[in-house]
């Protein structure tokens, strides 16, 4: 498979996965982002890691791509992660003004932000981990 085919298998599977982190099994989470494993760093790192294989792990292409593939692995699990967690606050912040000065109906904002966006440390390794084995597979048995 091609370096792009690979790298949107591994995304694909990893968002197939997160439908059955949560109990019960939640099809929504095929297309949302956040969540177990982090689709973001399977797709990146698949891409990284097929890159090593087919290219060299000393070549300048490889450095190029895992340079661009840590800045989005620590912005999965570090920025957005902090989005999500200040989206958490606000919403209860959010609802305690509602509920406490407000009166009965007033809405300050139509629906809740969007509070999983982000993942935490071991849903980044583990998407990474998902990437390194997929890259690995097609490397060695595709």
């Amino acid at each position: 498979m091609s370096l792009l085919e690979i790298s949107l298998l591994s995304l694909f599977i990893a968002q197939v996965l997160k439908i059955f982190t949560t109990l019960p099994p939640d099809f929504s989470r095929i297309i949302g982002s956040g969540g177990m494993p982090s689709s973001h760093a399977s797709f990146v790192s698949t891409l990284s890691t097929t890159v090593g294989l087919n290219y060299g792990f000393d070549s300048d292409l490889f450095a190029i791509v895992t340079v661009f593939s840590l800045i989005i692995i620590y912005d999965a699990g570090g920025v957005r992660r902090a989005v999500g967690e200040q989206a958490n606050v606000l919403n209860h912040l959010i609802k305690h003004l509602e509920l406490g000065k407000l009166g009965k109906e007033k809405k300050i904002i139509k629906k809740d932000l969007r509070e999983l966006i982000g993942h935490t440390p071991f849903e980044v390794l583990a998407g990474t981990i998902l990437g390194v084995f997929i890259a690995l597979i097609n490397y060695y048995y595709l």
